[in-house]
């Protein structure tokens, strides 16, 4: 049985949309003719989701959010007793978000004709990553689906969590940014040349600061629209260029190497490694395969590449803390509780430590950026204004030789 996407009309010809389970698409069909509405398209979830997937799309999965809701209440009801496929359902009716409901009801009909949870997730590769499956299959074998269920539960939460702070913390500089340059902009565009144009008509000589000011003024009101075409087309020409591997690649290592960015991009990217694979270890799966997926959650290019050597010195019997340590591209107190955990066989237990560490210095980094930048966005906006405030009183200190 699976789950099927349908449209259907009523004898009113009122369109109606919704989620149902059958054998095969007929038998929606007929389902539909039974409740006295008219097929109009009948569409497997799974099917659609893979051609979501392979389209452009915005949105091609669940929101980090919607993923660590759902793992959680899967976490909550596999302990309670409840069966699998019961638990799906009730997470999925629990769910207001349609394109969650149809994946879980997807996953439901993988689970219902005979295969694993993991094999469901599979179904669905852009909602559940490549760690979310493959912590889940080693909990099926290992027989404690409940429990990795748990651990997937405050993994995604952690993360969730993470993303929330730094979101948080760059709102209000984004939102003083926009503001100042929406309010600047504004007073080049109108209000400048009212006040200013008074003087253009003078014969004496402006001063240098009002007669840039003037032209700014110009520039702004004439070619605005080709200025936001600009600045959209070196940003698309941005992101295009970041694309290809090799320019991504030196713009992240440029990143590593200045001062405070590198630091916060080391922070961040090494309490993500770290937390991974303390849950993958936890869960029992394979260390060469739980640093290969581990790799994968690292933002950072030339820190994946480190792990991903990192692994094959590990293949070759090489301890996990020397082999991360060769790169110097990870902070000494994670090599130090990862040698301490190879050593003591709490691997899971330093990893997660050292996570946890760095996840606390990424957050006072980052508080003590925005105590520095929020000073800094208010001083620059006050001295742009105080530069057209100059450029506007300057002539009118003159104005005795302006009338002349």
């Amino acid at each position: 049985m699976g789950a099927f996407e349908y449209v259907a009309m009523d004898q009113a010809g009122k369109q109606s949309k919704g989620l149902l389970e059958g054998d095969t698409p007929k038998h929606v069909r007929q389902i539909l003719r039974d409740r006295n509405l008219f097929p109009v398209s009948v569409t497997e979830v799974a099917q659609k989701e893979a051609r979501r997937q392979r389209s452009f799309s915005f949105r091609r999965g669940m929101s980090p959010a919607e993923l660590a809701l759902v793992t959680r209440q899967l976490a909550s009801l596999s302990q309670s007793g409840l069966p699998l496929e019961e638990a799906l359902l009730a997470v999925a009716q629990q769910n207001e978000q349609p394109r969650t409901k149809s994946i879980l009801l997807g996953v439901r009909a993988k689970v219902m004709e005979g295969h694993t949870l993991a094999d469901g997730f599979s179904e669905f590769p852009q909602a559940f990553p490549e760690l979310y499956r493959a912590t889940v299959a080693a909990g099926e074998q290992s027989g404690h689906l409940d429990v990795v269920l748990e651990r997937l539960a405050d993994y995604t939460e952690a993360r969730q969590e993470l993303r929330q702070r730094v979101t948080n913390a760059l709102v209000y500089p984004i939102a003083l940014v926009i503001m100042a340059v929406g309010i600047i902009a504004f007073m080049l565009a109108t209000v400048v040349p009212k006040i200013v144009g008074v003087f253009e008509n003078t014969a004496a000589e402006l001063p240098g600061l009002t007669t840039g000011l003037i032209a700014t003024s110009d520039f702004l009101r004439d070619y605005w629209v080709f200025l936001i075409v600009a600045l959209g087309a070196l940003g698309w020409l941005t992101w295009w260029v970041l694309q290809k591997d090799g320019p991504r690649r030196r713009y992240h290592d440029v990143l590593l190497r200045l001062p405070i960015v590198g630091r916060l991009t080391r922070g961040v990217n090494t309490a993500r490694f770290t937390r991974t694979l303390s849950i993958l270890a936890g869960s029992g799966v394979p260390i060469l395969e739980a640093l290969k997926i581990s790799a994968e959650v690292i933002e950072n290019l030339p820190m994946r590449d480190a792990v991903l050597e990192a692994s094959l010195r590990v293949r070759e019997g090489a301890s996990i803390s020397k082999s991360l340590a060769a790169s110097r591209l990870f902070p000494p107190m994670m090599i130090h509780l990862i040698s301490s955990g190879e050593a003591g066989g709490r691997l899971e237990e330093m990893l997660s430590r050292s996570a946890a560490g760095q996840e606390r210095e990424v957050d006072g980094l980052i508080a003590a950026l925005l105590g520095i930048l929020q000073p800094l966005l208010i001083v620059a906006m006050g001295a742009i204004v105080l530069t057209i405030v100059l450029a506007i009183l300057l002539p009118i200190f003159e104005i005795n030789n302006l009338i002349q």
